[in-house]
């Protein structure tokens, strides 16, 4: 596994790096990784907020997440146990996905060149839409850690977003 390291308002120690490899690194134990880029981000009001963000660059696919701690290897051992969770569940969702005669394609479109817009874009993101049933809908957001996911609707075949609500439940829109 290639390991990218980054960092924001604070300078990165080399014990910092190793002891996050390190932890990291256990989740080739669950499945190959090509890629991790780990960043790490201590809040620039609040010192006492130390956030490290990892992005898995796996084949066909990316899995994310964060933690923020008071501490920054305590954040990191956070972040690696969620990455390891997040890891173990998708491949139990691909082993069920096999004995059912079908895998989930995690394919990713390269991001389109930038465009000149009247509002202040700061990112856009493209995404292959395919279609998928519900349940992976929620899988494919909880594991790049994100609030909502947009796919097609396997059943109705209609584009429909997906969204963690602030009660920790599920909502659904649909066109």
């Amino acid at each position: 596994m290639n390991f990218i390291f980054h960092n924001k308002q604070m300078e990165v120690t080399d014990a910092l790096k190793e002891y996050a490899e390190q932890k990291i690194r256990r989740v080739e134990t669950i499945a190959p990784v090509e890629e991790a880029v780990v960043t790490f981000i201590v809040n620039g009001h609040k010192h006492d907020t130390h956030k490290v963000e990892v992005i898995l660059h796996l084949e066909g696919g990316l899995i994310r997440a964060e933690e923020r701690t008071g501490d920054m290897y305590a954040s990191v051992d956070e972040v690696a146990e969620k990455l390891e969770r997040k890891l173990r569940k998708l491949k139990e969702k691909l082993r069920r996905r096999v004995r059912r005669g079908g895998l989930p394609e995690l394919a990713l479109d390269r991001l389109p060149e930038e465009e000149t817009e009247p509002y202040e874009i700061v990112r856009v993101k493209r995404v292959g839409l395919k279609p998928v049933d519900l349940e992976e809908a929620i899988l494919e957001m909880n594991l790049l850690d994100h609030n909502f996911h947009v796919f097609i609707n396997s059943v109705t075949r209609s584009t429909n977003v997906v969204y963690r609500r602030i009660d920790g439940t599920y909502g659904l829109i649909t066109s």
